[in-house]
């Protein structure tokens, strides 16, 4: 919490209603003990404090409201079905009616052209007058009441006209007479209740295509309104959750990178979110404490093990020392000068030895002042493989040397480097048997930006248990005396001040491979130089 860039990140996600609060949480951190981190039980007395909507609730609000919704939907369909099923209805009996009045019309013509089917005339608007009288309250809402009632009067006169017209004698002179001065009447009575009657099919026809037409309208607009509402459903469903899964994906990504701030809220209400968010809160606060609790293990650890490491070192040329100068004091008078001179001489050897330990642990300890610049690596690792000649005779081993042509430079000290790799050369030297070979590589890393130096051995390898262990100060799988435990150590500080690495390839009863990889330079150089090298080495 006190690096900047996690403050800024801190105060970023923290909400105004959560500041204004900031006081009276604060209040409460205090009171929450020595033993939580204040941050934190800010932020959990943040995330609580806020109302509850959790995304169960949600969920069923969602699917309630999408069954109200559906339930209006079937209502009103079956609503809209009923009026138009009513109106087909009634538009089949105007148009019955209708037919009835055209039948009473065609046996009328028949009577007066022929003198026949006056009867059926009459039956057919006796049906008539019955459909009018079985569907008065329909009709009425049709065309009124008024119309209604004039339908049936104009119905009734056209009725009694027929009806005068059967207690007339056909077969006489003045029968025929009056016929025909009745029908003019009669034809004129029928005509208007035919107007009337296509007039009332007309209407209802035009009702039921206006009602079809809202049926299909207001089916179409309920089922776009419902995929709008379910679209809005799962667009919120997503967001809640998806949201908040991917900043979830960036605390824990911050919590990796060792940035332990707490999370805070992001929105004014609690959900299932919410209760996460705690339980990483505390997470994360036991991990800080643990955290701490490791550093400092590893700090005491680190500590007894160079103070163990120093002592025992330490502790045999001092040893030696004492003892040589006790012997030298007391029996210095009847000593001979030849014996004399070779306790001084154990005395200066253990004192150098010491010396030796020291330096060592210095070079371990701090950063040495360097010459940085630009180098070929290949002539430094030349260099150094020649200061190991001595040892490479006495134990009899062979070293081949690949280097890869046109390598570039690396930015560094030559002699610190040089040190690295005498180390890594000595170190397989004592891992080789007699007569072995070592196998020392100048190349490009797979990675272009640089270059790696590989020095391989064929010795029995480094055991699973043991190579976690290789790079810590004073370890040693050496005898006693031949090796204090520190020259991986110091290899590996001074590779990562020259912003490279050490790494170690092994396999048991095969050997090992060290391998040293530094950055290239990447500052000017000068290329008339390096034409002139690059034209000698193509002249070799």
């Amino acid at each position: 919490m006190s690096k900047p860039e996690v403050r800024s990140e801190v105060q970023s996600e923290v909400r105004s209603d959560v500041r204004s609060d900031a006081a009276e949480v604060s209040h409460a951190a205090d009171a929450a003990g020595p033993g939580r981190i204040k941050p934190a039980v800010a932020a959990e007395r943040a995330l609580k404090e806020r109302p509850v909507f959790s995304i169960r609730l949600q969920v069923y609000l969602s699917v309630f409201f999408l069954f109200a919704i559906v339930l209006a939907i079937a209502l009103l369909t079956s609503a809209t079905t009923s009026r138009v099923e009513r109106e087909i209805h009634l538009y089949e009996v105007t148009s019955k009616f209708l037919f009835e009045i055209d039948q009473a019309r065609r046996f009328e013509k028949n009577f007066f052209l022929h003198g026949t089917n006056l009867d059926d005339a009459l039956e057919q608007v006796h049906s008539a007058r019955r459909i009018l009288r079985e569907n008065a309250d329909r009709f009425g809402g049709i065309v009124g009441q008024t119309n209604y009632n004039q339908i049936g009067a104009s119905l009734e006169d056209y009725e009694g006209r027929l009806t005068s017209l059967a207690s007339i004698k056909v077969g006489n002179p003045a029968g025929l007479d009056q016929i025909r001065n009745a029908e003019a009447d009669v034809r004129k009575s029928g005509r208007d209740l035919v107007t009337f009657a296509t007039d009332l099919v007309e209407r209802e026809r035009k009702e039921l295509e206006k009602m079809i037409s809202f049926s299909r309208h207001v089916q179409l607009y309920l089922l776009i309104f419902l995929l709008l509402y379910l679209a809005a459903m799962s667009y919120m469903l997503i967001r809640r959750i998806v949201g908040p899964i991917s900043r979830y994906m960036e605390y824990l990504g911050r919590i990796a990178r060792g940035d332990y701030s707490p999370i805070l809220p992001r929105r004014r209400y609690r959900d299932e979110f919410s209760a996460l968010a705690i339980a990483i809160n505390h997470m994360v606060e036991e991990l800080g404490r643990r955290e701490s609790v490791l550093v400092e293990s590893h700090k005491l650890r680190a500590v007894g093990t160079l103070t163990a490491g120093v002592a025992h070192e330490l502790n045999n040329p001092i040893n030696n020392i004492t003892l040589t100068s006790h012997l030298l004091l007391e029996d210095y008078a009847s000593l001979p000068d030849a014996e004399r001179h070779e306790m001084i001489t154990d005395i200066i050897h253990e004192a150098e030895r010491t010396k030796k330990i020291v330096g060592g642990l210095l070079d371990f300890t701090r950063q040495s002042e360097s010459k940085v610049e630009p180098l070929d690596l290949s002539e430094v690792v030349k260099k150094t493989l020649a200061l190991s000649q001595n040892q490479l005779h006495l134990k009899g081993v062979r070293v081949t040397l690949e280097e890869a042509p046109y390598l570039p430079l690396v930015h560094g000290d030559s002699q610190q480097l040089s040190q690295v790799v005498l180390n890594l050369v000595l170190n397989a030297v004592d891992a080789s048997p007699k007569g072995g070979t070592i196998e020392v590589s100048v190349v490009r890393a797979k990675d272009e930006n640089f270059v790696e130096i590989r020095v391989k051995d064929h010795g029995p390898g480094i055991p699973s248990h043991i190579l976690p262990l290789i790079f810590d100060p004073f370890f040693t799988t050496k005898p006693k005396g031949k090796g204090v435990g520190l020259g991986l150590s110091i290899c590996k500080g001074i590779l990562s001040r020259h912003g490279g690495e050490l790494t170690v390839e092994t396999e048991v009863g095969k050997g090992a491979t060290f391998s040293v990889h530094l950055p290239v330079t990447s500052f000017p150089v000068d290329f008339s130089e390096m034409k002139e090298e690059l034209e000698k080495r193509g002249a070799q």
